[in-house]
């Protein structure tokens, strides 16, 4: 088991869809990189509901994260969204 005593290095977010071309950033939780290793420990305290892809972003502490891009006009849309 990871020891998650450390303290954290960056900010977990999740990409939250808000309707066919609107999203916005979501915090989600925090991570730990571990310089040696290579490795992050990922402590996720949320996900979003409907909308949720699976991708992660993590970012130093204190960054904020790039604004989203917006989605071609010729990228097919997904069953159900709107």
């Amino acid at each position: 088991m990871a020891d998650d005593s450390r303290e954290r290095t960056h900010t977990a977010f999740a990409i939250k869809r808000e309707g066919k071309k609107l999203f916005r950033w979501l915090e989600i939780g925090t991570a730990r990189y571990e310089e040696h290793s290579g490795v992050f420990h990922a402590f996720l305290d949320r996900l979003p509901v409907g909308g949720f892809n699976g991708y992660v972003y993590f970012s130093p502490r204190g960054i904020e994260p790039p604004e989203p891009e917006a989605r071609r006009s010729d990228e097919p849309v997904g069953e159900g969204e709107e």
